[in-house]
Formats: C-alpha cells, structure tokens, sequence
C-alpha cells in the first residue's frame, strides 16, 4: 500500500484536506512538505484548528 500522506481536518463540517502534493498557499506552505514537519503552530486555512484536530486518510 502506498502512502498519500493526505490529512483530513476534523474540526466542526470542516473536512480540508491537507495534501502535500498541493501544500497550503494561505499558510505560505510550499508544495512537497509532508503533514509531519508543518510548523507546530500551523493551523487548519479553512477553520483554524490546530494539527491536532487533523486525522491521517492513509489505513
């Protein structure tokens, strides 16, 4: 199986989803960076919750 290192924002009828494929232009997160090494305080560009509230899509 291989990995899409897709992660999907759980916060209250959000559902973005972090690619990095596509990286986050609002966040001035370039394409190519893995979910993993987001800056700490980076936050969801739809509803603003934390990468806490982010659930990976790979099973």
């Amino acid at each position: 199986m291989s990995s899409t290192g897709m992660w999907q924002c759980q916060g209250a009828s959000c559902g973005f989803i972090y690619d990095p494929a596509r990286g986050d232009k609002r966040g001035k997160i370039p394409k190519g960076i893995n979910f993993e090494d987001l800056p700490d305080d980076w936050k969801c560009p739809v509803c603003g919750v934390s990468k806490r509230m982010f659930k990976s899509l790979d099973v």
